[in-house]
């Protein structure tokens, strides 16, 4: 991908200053945020972070307490038909007659839409070409999250807001929905994704944005957010109880049941010490890794936490 970093593209979503309260929790604190044409943004965060909320404002579902939003040139608080028209929402979980075939649930909903793509190329472009006339509740998980894409694709719209895609999926589907998102990009189409899993965010998003608590804690491309932290990472793991690592290696280390991980800005020097000091004890090292930081490493470092399925809001 080509992440589209130059301020002057033009923007499908444009945020400032939004602010959402329930009485005196302030779910969403001032924050800003924009979104180019033709691009996947993944805003992501942990329980709470205040990012279902934010993403429900933009779809329109939810008010907000103050701030400018803007989706496609239009207010979504103003519950405009002709926004309604260009988006398509992708929801953790649609409510879709269990007993329509495939093809049925995607005609339905193609009629809510004034020029809607053609139903079977909708069906087969999300990999359904074969279930077409299964019914619903006949379909596993993924071809259910498959049918919900394709629910949300048939209006054929500008911007689509993806939630969650792939919770629940074996990694043979989630790679599929994977090469489903990159399709929808090159279709020209703007992806606003949501997602749990860190890899996924790596793998598909040209920008992402992390909220904390409210607000947006850093924003970038994923390459750069991991460049920016720097360090490397070196990951193994010692059987048995914990052995104290020796002089020269006592740097920044965390070490879980025999798993060690230590941060370096020097990593051939540290890895000669921890090597040469092995081979000299007898110990093996197994699981051994040079990585630099990874997104879930950064998402961590800034949240505290681990990715988290769901939100409160």
């Amino acid at each position: 991908m080509t992440p589209n970093s130059n301020e002057s593209l033009e923007a499908v979503i444009q945020v400032a200053g939004l602010h959402k309260s329930y009485g005196q929790l302030e779910a969403v604190r001032g924050i800003d945020l924009r979104v180019h044409r033709n691009e996947v943004f993944a805003l992501l965060g942990p329980n709470g972070a205040g990012k279902t909320t934010t993403v429900e404002i933009l779809e329109g579902h939810r008010s907000r307490t103050s701030g400018d939003v803007s989706v496609l040139g239009y207010d979504p608080g103003k519950n405009d038909r002709k926004l309604k028209e260009r988006i398509g929402i992708v929801l953790q979980s649609t409510g879709v007659e269990r007993y329509l075939t495939v093809f049925e649930t995607v005609d339905l909903f193609s009629k809510y839409y004034p020029h809607p793509l053609p139903v079977g190329d909708v069906i087969q472009m999300v990999g359904l070409g074969d279930q077409r006339k299964t019914l619903v509740r006949r379909l596993s998980g993924g071809q259910r999250r498959r049918l919900d894409v394709a629910v949300g694709l048939v209006g054929d719209p500008e911007l689509l807001f993806l939630d969650e895609p792939t919770t629940g999926f074996d990694p043979s589907a989630r790679r599929g929905a994977w090469e489903i998102v990159r399709n929808l990009r090159s279709l020209g189409k703007t992806v606003l994704l949501t997602t749990h899993y860190m890899d996924e965010a790596e793998a598909l998003a040209d920008r992402v944005a992390i909220m904390v608590k409210g607000r947006i804690v850093t924003e970038g491309v994923p390459s750069e957010l991991t460049q920016r932290k720097g360090r490397t990472i070196i990951r193994f793991r010692i059987d048995g109880e914990n052995v104290g690592l020796p002089e020269g290696l006592q740097l920044d280390q965390e070490v879980v049941n025999g798993a060690y991980s230590l941060t370096t800005d020097s990593p051939t020097h540290v890895l000669h010490l921890l090597t040469t000091w092995a081979v000299e004890k007898g110990i093996e090292l197994e699981d051994l890794a040079v990585t630099r930081p990874s997104l879930e490493d950064v998402f961590v470092e800034l949240t505290g936490a681990g990715p988290m399925e769901g939100e409160g809001m």
